[in-house]
Parts: structure tokens; C-alpha cells; sequence
């Protein structure tokens, strides 16, 4: 009986050739998920990588799926496709006015260049240590540049800017691409320095709204005097072009308000006797 005989009417031979196989193909061969990158280190020394990270790629058509490797001198480092993130330590900054802010942030980050991370610091969580004390002092270096004011405008806006490109430069030494930088809370502290920001902020408002008003009163006088001239030259004008119709229109104005006509409650609504020669009734004469 040859050996093939026996392999097929001993089973255990048969179990113990397909665990050899298992083994062996599980460590030739892996597969690598969508959301991961795949660095293979041989003895130490990164070599090579499947399914790198690519802006604009599409789903389904990147690097993943079964890939093979030498197994027991090349070992495979899986770093994570997808976008991470990393806390900032609460932070205390100095505003240009005088303010002192407690202040915590966060920032999103993703892998791009595994090689370069890899040697640079090892691991993705390397990364984040790495570059969490450089997002505090970026922060504390863009928000000293600042009043406490730029916080609550648009500003801020461009403010995460400016950190997020300063953080960017470092964190392409160690493969890396940050997405994003957010400040989750930015306020003064408790207690005494807080109720005197506050005093502060509220006398500058007030100042502030005592001019304007200043500035509304002084315009309001300038419009009045202008308004008061306009109408002075235009009754001179109309004086000097028909004086007896001027005549006439003050003197019903003055008959208006003497007698009262329109209505017993309105000013000058009394009774009087005058000579019809009177020369304050000229105008009931007519003209001649």
C-alpha cells in the first residue's frame, strides 16, 4: 500500500494536511478591507504598500482585496483609511485685550503616507501624541494675535484657518493630512476674572453707545439748521417775488391760530371785538 492509500483511509492525516495548508496560506496570503492600508515591513524595513490612500478615489476601486506576502520575514502594519481625530488638552490663552481664555479644541487628521509614518513615529496613535502639543501651542500663538471679540464674529473662521495650516506643515512630516480644526469651547474663567471681563465688556459697550448717540445728536443739529436755512431762503425768495401774497398767506395763518376754526379745541379758540377799520382785518377787505 503506497502512501496515497494510506492518506485516504487515515482521516487525521487528511485534517492534519488541511491545517498545514490553512496555516501556511493564512500567512502567505491577507486580505486587506476598503477602509484600511496595508504596510509591509520586511525584517524591520517598510518595502511596500497596498491600498495607499488617494484623494478622489472611488469606493470599490482602490488597492483592497487579497494580496500575498513572505511569510515570516515580512509582516504586515494595518494603518486606518479613514478620517481620525485627537483631543487637545484644555488650553489657557491670553487675548490681545487682556483676557485670559480656557480653551479646548479637537483636530481630524487622516494617514496618507504610511512609509513616511511609520518612520517617523510607528503608529497612527504616535501621530496624534505627536501633534497634540502642537495644535495647543498653534492655538495659543493664533488666539494671542486676537481679541476675545474675534471669537464670537466671522473671524473665527479664519482663525481655524491659520491653525490648521501651521498644523498641517508639521503633520506632513509624519504622513499625515489634517482635515480639520475646531474649537468645542473657548470661555473665561469662573469667578472673579469672569464678572470683570464682563464689567468691562459692558462698560466699552456703553461708551460706545454714548457716542453714537453724540454722533446721531450733532447730525441731527446739522440736518435742523440746514432744513431752518432752506426754509428761510425760500420764504425770503417767494417774499421778495410776490410780497403781497405773502402778505396775505401769513396773515391766514394768523387768523388760523387767533380764531380758532378748526374746531373749540383748538389754540386761539376765543371770542373778540375789532374795529372792521382795524388793520389786522385788512385782508377780509379784499384788495382794490
Amino acid at each position: 500500500m503506497n502512501l496515497t492509500d494510506r492518506m485516504f483511509r487515515n482521516p487525521i492525516a487528511w485534517a492534519i494536511a488541511a491545517i498545514l495548508l490553512l496555516l501556511i496560506g493564512s500567512s502567505v496570503f491577507s486580505v486587506v478591507p476598503e477602509t484600511k492600508q496595508a504596510l509591509v515591513v520586511r525584517v524591520g524595513k517598510p518595502v511596500r504598500v497596498y491600498n495607499s490612500y488617494k484623494s478622489n478615489e472611488d469606493f470599490g476601486n482602490t488597492g483592497a482585496g487579497l494580496i500575498a506576502h513572505i511569510p515570516f520575514f515580512e509582516q504586515i502594519v494595518w494603518v486606518d483609511k479613514r478620517v481620525l481625530d485627537f483631543d487637545m488638552q484644555r488650553q489657557s490663552v491670553l487675548s490681545t485685550d487682556q483676557l485670559r481664555l480656557e480653551v479646548d479644541a479637537f483636530a481630524r487628521y487622516r494617514i496618507v503616507n504610511p512609509l513616511r509614518m511609520y518612520m517617523s513615529a510607528g503608529s497612527e496613535r504616535k501621530v496624534g501624541e505627536a501633534l497634540r502639543p502642537i495644535l495647543g501651542s498653534a492655538l495659543r500663538n493664533e488666539l494671542g494675535k486676537r481679541p476675545f471679540a474675534a471669537l464670537l464674529s466671522p473671524e473665527r473662521g479664519q482663525v481655524m484657518d491659520n491653525i490648521q495650516a501651521g498644523l498641517n506643515r508639521i503633520a506632513r512630516q509624519y504622513g499625515a493630512e489634517i482635515v480639520d480644526v475646531r474649537i468645542k469651547r473657548a470661555d473665561l474663567p469662573d469667578g472673579t476674572p469672569l464678572e470683570s471681563a464682563f464689567e468691562r465688556m459692558r462698560t466699552a459697550r456703553e461708551q460706545e453707545a454714548l457716542t453714537i448717540r453724540a454722533q446721531g445728536a450733532k447730525q441731527a443739529q446739522i440736518i435742523r439748521a440746514q432744513a431752518d436755512a432752506d426754509a428761510a431762503r425760500i420764504y425770503a425768495e417767494s417774499f421778495n417775488k410776490d410780497p403781497d401774497f405773502y402778505d396775505f398767506y401769513r396773515a391766514m395763518q394768523s387768523y388760523r391760530v387767533t380764531f380758532g376754526t378748526d374746531g373749540n379745541d383748538a389754540p386761539g379758540a376765543s371770542s373778540i371785538i375789532l374795529s372792521p377799520d382795524n388793520d389786522y382785518l385788512r385782508e377780509f377787505k379784499g384788495r382794490k
